[in-house]
């Protein structure tokens, strides 16, 4: 049985994204989304727009973090990545006052099933969220970038259940490995124009709504397949987000980084 070592401590900012413009989707309530948006501006962002589609939990991010940073660098835009319309009023805020240099693409839809029972609906509205929801995002950003003549850094978040496979995440695992492929190739599309795509492909992070769609029992069983015997906390994995949209990782581009200990 793995021993859980402690978390470490948290790591303070260093000015990596110092004058950046970012953009990140589902970054409201207590999950890697809202850990990446502190992170930025933690790192020296000017502006962080989070969109989400829970409007109250959206706006208490945005206020909590406007206390703490200045109302002038926080902005918050609701968003559904299944709406286009939705997105393009997401980066439309963003790009009020300069063009975007980041878009972090967190939003993302699980559950449990069994490929045996799992309705047409279900496996849809999973794919639809999670990986065309991420298509939509790099598109439009992507297009804005090339159209300002500005190389830009998209960040999408897969899963390492786009690797291995897990009972009951066909639609999930899926929709993470359609991530991953399309980084790498949305990468290539986007080089010639200086744009890095790449992404982060997480094990296991610990947040609230990890908690409610997943059994205790499975909870435990996944930490004990962890070199480190617990889950990542969301900020371990927003480093990372953080690493990737920095000049740190400029020669990068199509690359799917495991932010994992299952490997150790």
């Amino acid at each position: 049985m793995t021993t859980a070592t402690p978390a470490p401590a948290y790591v303070p900012g260093h000015g990596l994204l110092a004058g950046l413009r970012i953009v990140i989707t589902a970054a409201a309530g207590a999950g890697i989304g809202s850990a990446a948006a502190l992170r930025c501006l933690e790192e020296g962002a000017a502006l962080v727009v989070i969109g989400d589609t829970h409007e109250g939990r959206l706006e208490q991010s945005r206020a909590e973090l406007a206390e703490r940073f200045g109302a002038d660098r926080v902005r918050a835009v609701v968003c559904d990545v299944t709406d286009e319309a939705q997105i393009t009023a997401l980066l439309d805020v963003a790009e009020d006052g300069g063009p975007i240099d980041v878009m972090i693409n967190n939003a993302g839809l699980g559950g449990t099933a069994s490929i045996l029972d799992m309705p047409d609906e279900q496996w849809a509205k999973v794919l639809d969220v999670t990986l065309t929801g991420t298509f939509r995002c790099v598109r439009a950003v992507g297009r804005r970038m090339v159209a300002a003549g500005h190389p830009g850094v998209i960040v999408n978040n897969a899963s390492v259940i786009g690797w291995r496979a897990q009972e009951g995440q066909a639609h999930y695992a899926a929709a993470k490995a359609g991530v991953m492929a399309l980084t790498r190739s949305a990468a290539k599309d986007l080089a010639e124009h200086g744009i890095r795509v790449n992404a982060v492909s997480p094990s296991l992070a610990m947040h609230p709504f990890l908690e409610k769609v997943t059994s205790p029992e499975l909870l435990e069983e996944l930490k004990a397949r962890e070199a480190f015997g617990r889950a990542a906390e969301p900020w371990e994995v927003a480093n990372v987000m953080v690493f990737l949209a920095s000049a740190y990782s400029s020669y990068m581009t199509g690359e799917v980084v495991a932010v994992s200990s299952q490997h150790a």
